[in-house]
């Protein structure tokens, strides 16, 4: 493989991550609302939103990543998918019904949205969402965070190391090394 110019790929690996942000996300919602007329998850749909949001963060530096609202508050986003997946599978007990207990019931009146209806499944899949999309985002962060956090303390070290060597230079009597 010939060697390639990094400034090159570095640009177009940058235009290909601000070009691919938003239909990732779009890919990633409707992934995730075709499943109530067809197969689709909320699985797939973190999958494919945290792709897009990790490509932002490979192509800009973890800097950068670490600015983006949608990378710095993905861990909040996965205890509130926990939640809301969580809720949706045990709040049927409360009321004396199975576990993940659908409502509304068979023959029951279903709020829709255009062809969306909002159905307990529906709930499920976006607290799976935001699982899957936090999870993946925020270990990616966390090790970026990490990552550029020893790179600065390396750099700290190797700035003090000179500084106490040009100190111990100056220190040094003039004759002393000869």
């Amino acid at each position: 493989m010939p060697i390639q110019d990094p400034a090159k790929t570095a640009g177009m690996l940058a235009s290909g991550a601000r070009i691919l942000y938003l239909p990732c996300w779009v890919i990633a919602l409707g992934v995730m609302l075709q499943g109530y007329g067809d197969v689709g998850d909320g699985f797939s749909a973190g999958v494919i939103a945290a792709l897009g949001v990790l490509l932002q963060g490979l192509a800009f530096g973890a800097d950068e990543f670490d600015r983006m609202p949608m990378s710095r508050y993905a861990p909040v986003m996965t205890f509130v998918g926990l939640g809301l997946a969580l809720l949706t599978v045990f709040l049927p007990i409360v009321f004396g019904q199975d576990l993940m207990t659908h409502w509304p019931g068979m023959n029951e009146h279903v709020v829709t949205f255009g062809v969306l209806e909002f159905i307990t499944p529906v709930a499920f899949d976006i607290g799976v969402f935001l699982i899957v999309y936090g999870f993946c985002v925020g270990g990616v962060h966390a090790v970026a965070r990490e990552e550029v956090r020893l790179l600065r303390m390396r750099e700290r070290l190797r700035l003090a190391r000179e500084r106490r060597r040009h100190e111990v230079e100056q220190d040094a009597p003039e004759g002393a090394g000869q």
